[in-house]
Formats: structure tokens, C-alpha cells, sequence
């Protein structure tokens, strides 16, 4: 071997190395960025919810729209976040999206008025998009032979992340008070998420298919090569059958699997068990939401992700009908964790789903577009009405969590529907 070419191989071998760092480094930032958002969103409302329904002298369907009008933000700006990322980038999407998640914060520790807690919810849900999105769509684009495993990592951060937080925000409540905690809060995300999203810079390839698809937008040329086809545009997404049942699928799934965070807390105080055993109803629901991403997402990659889907939804549709007969502490924190398995299920594997089936050119607009379905369908079908239920019953649980099982059983055969759809899908 010549010294020129040994030079050249050790060149190679450092850029690779080079990139190989710069992937994990984003990767890493991008779940540090995500942490406070998924806290704020699967964690606090469960944790306040009781507070709120003291402090402002309102009933669980005033609570349970606090979701609604968070998922409704969400399918509004989840679309919108791929398609601006397109043109403003991840990173800058991302830090957007932490600024913002800190002024709801802000915004909520002067609340006087239920009102003000919605007016929190959607600004929340707005800019969780903000990372969401474009978090998801950079790790994708560093590791696109490991889909399911880059984004089960960041799914798994961000529903984790209130597994942790959800007693930590229990005491917090209780040592600092309201108003402090709140601001405490704004603080560790504005700081945490910014620091972060420093790091989570996109790959050059995003880069340059953003800057080639801007300059072809005109002259419509074909976007990237996809097994069975080139990528899907919206439009042409829309005309296939398995958009429509993955959108069916966000709606039932999303529906019962959201519903548990407004849920899990008052079932325990119903039940007789203090405020910080009921909470652990809800911690075992967000430790289950954030570890099965991870899980669910490797398991993909291996054996299919309409099979892990399929088993998840219907092992929670099964949980939430015995959830009536359970009466111990441990047996219903099991069950809620069963449907946080099946929820974080849901947002981990989604996504690598949309990307085998409709590819990674327009994946954050696409994406955007199932959530649509969580956002706008799933928030009245779980969290508004299940309150609504509770109230006009008076918390006849059995009743709510019947249907919630049964919406998780109709997402098990749905998803088995969802398939990467052939070019002659483009044509229908």
C-alpha cells in the first residue's frame, strides 16, 4: 500500500468516524431538547387536573377539554411544522418550539381562570409540534436503516420524560406552590431545550434534498427513490387506502391511549387511594408510554410494524376493559401501564410507518397530516367526552372505560390495513 493511499483510507476513516459522531451528537441534543415538551404535555395535565377542578371550581369535563384544546392546536400545527421545516430548518424549528413551550408555562402561572389553562394547552400543543416534527424527521434522515429504533429513542424521551417529572411536579406543587412551580418550569425548559437544540443540527442530505426540492418544486421532477416507488407527495398520499386507516388508527388509538392522562389520577382518588398513590397510576402509564417506544420501535425494525402495532392496541383494549375490576393499587397501575405500552406504541412506531410507506421527501407534512386525526378527533372522542361521561354519571368509570376499550380493539384491525401502497395507488 502506497503512502498516498494509506493516507486517503485514514482520511476516510476519520471523516466517517467524523459523521458518525456528528449523528449520535444530534441525536443526543435532539432528546435533550424534547425532554421538557414531553413532560409538559403527557405529565402535567394529569397532575393538575384535580388542582385545576379545586382552584377554579370546575368539574372533569372542564379539565378534560384542557386536551382537547391542546390535540386541536396540534392537528393544526403539526402539518404546518413539516411543511415550514422544509424551508426555515429542523434546528431552528426546534428552538422555536422550546421558546414557545416555556411562554405557555409562563402564561399558566398567572392563571385566575380555567380559560387561561386552555389558552396554556394550546400554546403547549402548538409548540410541541415544533419539536416533534422536526426531531423526528432529523434522526430519520441520520439513521435511515434504523428508523424505528432513532425514532422509538426520541419517542421514548418524550413520553419518559413525564414518567419522570409526574411525581417530581407532585412535590414540586407542594414545596414551591403554584405559581413558582410554573416558573420554575419555564425556566428548566427555556435553558435545557435551547442548550440542546445547539447540538441537533441537521445531516448535510437534509440540507441538500431541501434546497434540491425548493429548486424542483417548479419543474415537478420525481422526489427520492423509495423500494416499490419514489416518495409520495401530500396530495398523492391522500389517495391511497392506508393514509386513511393510519388516520383511523391516530383517532381510536389516540383517543383511548391520551385519555389515561387525564384518567389515571382521578380513577386512584375514586378508589380511596391518596393523591400520591393515584399519581402512580399515572407514572406507570408515562414510564410504560416512554420505555415501549424504544422497545416497540427496535421490535419494528425486526419483525414488522403493523405486528407490534396490532398486538399493542389490542393487549390495551383488553386492559381497559378489566380496568373496571380492578381495585388494588398495583393491579390498576399495571393495566394503565398496558395502555401507556400501547400509546407510546403508537407515536414511535407511526413514523418510521409513514416513511416505508409514503418515503422521507415529505415526511414531516405527511406526518403531520395523520396527527390531524389525534388532534382534532381523537380530543373530543377521549379526554372531552370521557369527562363529560364522568360528570353525567357520576364517575361511572365502567362505562368510559368500555369504549375506550373498544376504540384500542377497532385500532388492532385498522393498522393491519396500512401497508406501503404501489405506484398504482398514484393513479386512483
Amino acid at each position: 500500500m502506497t503512502r498516498a493511499s494509506l493516507h486517503h483510507e485514514k482520511t476516510g476513516d476519520r471523516s466517517k468516524l467524523s459523521k458518525n459522531n456528528q449523528a449520535r451528537i444530534a441525536v443526543l441534543g435532539t432528546c435533550i431538547t424534547i425532554f421538557w415538551p414531553g413532560a409538559l404535555t403527557f405529565g402535567f395535565p394529569g397532575v393538575m387536573a384535580s388542582f385545576w377542578q379545586e382552584m377554579f371550581s370546575v368539574g372533569r369535563a372542564a379539565t378534560g377539554l384542557t386536551i382537547f384544546f391542546m390535540l386541536a392546536a396540534v392537528g393544526t400545527f403539526m402539518f404546518l411544522v413539516g411543511r415550514w421545516q422544509e424551508h426555515w430548518g429542523l434546528r431552528s424549528m426546534m428552538a422555536l418550539g422550546v421558546v414557545l413551550t416555556a411562554l405557555s408555562t409562563f402564561i399558566v402561572s398567572s392563571a385566575t381562570t380555567i380559560y387561561t389553562v386552555y389558552a396554556w394547552a394550546a400554546l403547549n400543543g402548538m409548540a410541541s409540534c415544533f419539536v416533534y416534527v422536526p426531531a423526528l424527521t432529523l434522526v430519520q434522515w441520520y439513521y435511515p436503516k434504523k428508523r424505528g429504533l432513532v425514532a422509538g429513542t426520541v419517542s421514548m424521551v418524550f413520553g419518559l420524560s413525564a414518567a419522570i417529572m409526574s411525581p417530581i411536579f407532585g412535590e414540586m406543587l407542594d414545596v414551591l406552590g403554584y405559581r413558582n412551580m410554573n416558573l420554575a418550569a419555564t425556566v428548566l425548559t427555556l435553558s435545557i431545550g435551547l442548550f440542546g437544540a445547539y447540538f441537533a443540527r441537521a445531516p448535510q442530505a437534509w440540507e441538500t434534498a431541501a434546497m434540491a426540492r425548493r429548486a424542483a418544486k417548479a419543474t415537478g421532477k420525481p422526489g427520492e427513490i423509495i423500494p416499490g416507488g419514489r416518495s409520495f407527495t401530500v396530495n398523492e398520499s391522500l389517495h391511497t387506502r392506508s393514509f386513511w386507516m393510519l388516520w383511523v388508527t391516530w383517532t381510536l388509538a389516540g383517543a383511548a391511549g391520551v385519555s389515561m392522562t387525564i384518567l389515571a389520577t382521578g380513577y386512584g382518588l375514586f378508589l380511596g387511594f391518596t393523591l400520591s398513590s393515584a399519581i402512580l397510576l399515572l407514572t406507570a402509564f408515562n414510564l410504560t408510554n416512554g420505555v415501549s417506544r424504544l422497545a416497540s420501535g427496535i421490535l419494528s425494525d425486526r419483525i414488522g410494524r403493523n405486528r407490534v402495532m396490532s398486538l399493542a392496541f389490542l393487549a390495551s383494549g383488553i386492559a381497559y376493559l378489566a380496568l373496571p375490576w380492578a381495585t388494588q393499587l398495583w393491579s390498576c397501575a399495571l393495566l394503565a401501564a398496558v395502555v401507556g405500552f400501547s400509546f407510546g406504541t403508537l407515536f414511535s412506531v407511526s413514523a418510521p410507518l409513514v416513511a416505508d410507506c409514503f418515503g422521507l421527501d415529505h415526511f414531516g407534512a405527511i406526518f403531520g397530516l395523520t396527527f390531524a386525526a389525534y388532534g382534532f378527533v381523537a380530543g373530543p372522542l377521549g379526554p372531552t367526552l370521557s369527562g363529560l361521561l364522568l360528570d353525567i354519571t357520576e364517575n361511572n368509570y365502567t362505562l368510559v372505560f368500555v369504549y375506550l376499550g373498544v376504540f384500542s380493539l377497532l385500532a388492532a384491525y385498522c393498522i393491519c390495513r396500512v401497508v406501503p401502497p404501489d405506484k398504482s395507488a398514484l393513479n386512483r
